[in-house]
């Protein structure tokens, strides 16, 4: 049985910021992906999206019921360091766009819970000689009562440097560094590819066939080191309003149900070994500036509730 993605309840807090008016031209990299002025007056705004998902995910043999958010929004980028970069803090040349999602997950286990987090930052102009929709870093968390999991892939031109620790025996502390093949897609960031943030577009009934490095989730949850796999990106009519995206890989297959209308909201997405979840509601917040008391009343604008207190 297969997992995926992760996400959680209690929203992270950062200062995130919107894109530098300097990349609001149009941007077309050669997958067919444009950044230009339609795309910034919603992803340059200052504010973030927020979805909240009913979740159902496969975890020792059984469909666990929980929570899902998703979080997509814009911030400027150090290439030097892939983090967020502060005003003032970096000269224009080691600075660059990129649309972040924040993928959060939460669930039971009997006794014990998961708390798990995918952070995948999704370039928005060429960096790094690829083009703009390529993967620039991604990270993932795992937090459950038998231990954590960290683990962060940085994407350079032809190589993915990885650097992962683990409490778990033969998986602590690893270095290692990936091919990065030129039609190469990371599972993590079909999300962004979806909604027309990542590479590579597929037109309306096209099919194209790429190498894919499964999720870290995924990896972390098989224990089964990272590697590239061929796999099948197709875009098909989900009927009315909406579109199917959809990656197969070695019998395993996981479909996006996106709006075709922009921003093409994630509706639902779901997995061949059962994982599933459906939207609940989204709405567009400055997030990281309601961390105080009261602040959780929003959480219903998501369709989620306050997490209950565990003690009588």
């Amino acid at each position: 049985m297969r997992p995926a993605f992760a996400l959680l309840l209690i929203l992270p807090l950062c200062n995130c910021s919107k894109a530098p008016e300097t990349v609001h031209a149009a941007n077309i990299a050669p997958g067919g992906i444009t950044i230009d002025a339609t795309f910034w007056k919603t992803w340059g705004d200052g504010q973030a999206e927020l979805a909240g998902y009913d979740l159902t995910y496969p975890r020792y043999g059984q469909m666990r019921k929980g929570v899902a958010v998703t979080i997509f929004v814009s911030e400027t980028f150090s290439n030097q360091l892939r983090v967020k970069a502060d005003d003032g803090k970096h000269p224009p040349s080691d600075q660059y766009p990129v649309m972040k999602l924040n993928l959060i997950q939460d669930f039971q286990t009997g006794i014990y819970d998961y708390n798990n987090m995918t952070s995948t930052f999704a370039a928005l102009a060429p960096v790094n000689s690829r083009p703009a929709g390529s993967p620039t870093k991604i990270s993932f968390s795992e937090q459950e009562w038998c231990g954590h999991v960290y683990h962060q892939l940085l994407f350079d031109p032809s190589a993915v440097r990885s650097q992962s620790h683990s409490y778990f025996d033969g998986e602590a502390d690893q270095d290692q560094q990936l091919s990065y093949p030129a039609n190469g897609v990371t599972e993590d960031q079909l999300p962004l590819w979806a909604r027309g943030m990542a590479a590579p577009a597929l037109s309306p009934g096209e099919k194209r066939e790429v190498m894919l490095l499964p999720s870290l989730q995924a990896a972390r949850h098989a224990h089964q080191p990272l590697a590239w796999k061929p796999a099948t990106l197709s875009r098909t009519s989900g009927g009315g309003a909406t579109e199917i995206y959809s990656a197969k890989i070695e019998g395993f297959e996981r479909k996006f149900t996106v709006e075709k209308a922009a921003p093409h909201r994630i509706l639902r997405w779901e997995t061949s070994a059962g994982e599933h979840a459906e939207l609940l509601k989204s709405t567009r917040l400055k997030y990281w500036q309601m961390n105080k008391e009261g602040g959780e009343a929003a959480l219903a604008q998501l369709g989620l509730r306050r997490r209950p207190l565990r003690t009588p």
